[in-house]
């Protein structure tokens, strides 16, 4: 077994995120900040830093060969760039070579999130063994990621299967990506808990978000529980237009709006029966994710290590040449 660790930074509009990850998968050393969502982007970049240099000042620093980060997107991995849609502060940001030269020079590989996502359920979770799959990652934002003949494709850019900013509703709400109706639009938590409070809902104190408005659907709030609905059949539209087009056999979804469970796994599946009508697609099944929320880390370890061909990680293994995974 490799003794060989590879970091992994995991961004997104609510929490950056950073581990060191061995060849099984498993996180050794762990760091964390919130997200500074709303702040100029040297503020946000500082808060990166902040978890590595976290992780740079332990002993298994030594170890590191290689570096992954999943952000939000978009991201452009062809030059190393991030603008994430949550993150305003950040529009073409050079966060690969501010991070290269903050761990002195290691390679560093970029994906989008929802591509971490996908490389991580598919080494670790609930995608693992199939052939074609769309993960999914649905928390403050949509993200999507793909496995295409067993293998995670995250296109030139890092960015595809970006599932949440497919436009579901023509007439829809404008989304801060520039479209209107977008997934994420309607399926992600802060807009899941604003439509709630719109219709009606009162927050306790605890405050209003996804995750209280699906404990009031579980304890029978009708427009809780109708606001899910509504999050479930935006994410069937999509859901059920990506799988026409690649003929996907499993959608992977988690994220924090996942945890709300049978809330919105069990109208998504039933709505997703309306949408997903042709032969090829109508079998298609939707399971919850199994990495949680390393999910991001895990994948993005998974991602360097493929770009690497990092010999006894199990994420490299099939590993196509010239797979395009980043910088």
């Amino acid at each position: 077994m490799s003794e060989e660790l590879v970091a992994a930074l995991d961004i997104g509009g609510t929490k950056i995120a950073g581990a060191l990850v061995d060849g099984n998968g498993a996180l050794t050393v762990r760091a964390r900040r919130a997200t500074p969502a709303r702040a100029v982007g040297p503020t946000v970049m500082a808060a990166v830093f902040a978890v590595l240099e976290e992780l740079t000042a332990t002993v298994q620093w030594e170890r590191v060969v290689a570096l992954g980060i999943g952000s939000a997107g978009p991201v452009d991995a062809s030059v190393g760039t991030v603008s994430p849609v949550n993150i305003p502060g950040w529009r073409r940001y050079p966060l690969v070579s501010q991070v290269r030269r903050a761990v002195g020079g290691l390679p560093v590989t970029l994906v989008g999130d929802g591509v971490a996502m996908a490389a991580a359920e598919h080494w670790q979770g609930a995608a693992r063994g199939c052939t074609n799959a769309l993960c999914m990652v649905v928390s403050t934002g949509v993200g999507g990621g793909l496995i295409i003949n067993g293998l995670p494709y995250p296109g030139p850019t890092g960015n595809a299967g970006h599932i949440g900013h497919i436009s579901v509703e023509l007439d829809g709400d404008a989304c801060p990506c520039g479209s209107r109706g977008c997934v994420e639009r309607i399926a992600s938590g802060p807009n899941i808990a604003l439509r709630a409070v719109a219709g009606g809902w009162r927050a306790g104190p605890a405050g209003a978000d996804a995750a209280a408005v699906a404990a009031a659907a579980r304890a029978g709030d009708r427009v809780a529980r109708a606001s899910y609905e509504r999050a479930a059949q935006a994410l069937a539209a999509g859901i059920a237009a990506t799988a026409s087009l690649i003929e996907v056999e499993r959608v992977v979804i988690g994220g924090g709006v996942a945890g709300a469970g049978e809330v919105l796994f069990a109208p998504l599946r039933r709505t997703l029966r309306d949408y997903a009508r042709l032969s090829f697609v109508r079998d298609l099944t939707v399971v919850p994710a199994r990495t949680g929320t390393d999910a991001g880390l895990i994948g993005a370890a998974a991602a360097a290590a493929r770009a690497g061909g990092l010999a006894g990680f199990g994420a490299v293994q099939g590993a196509r040449s010239g797979q395009p995974v980043g910088r």
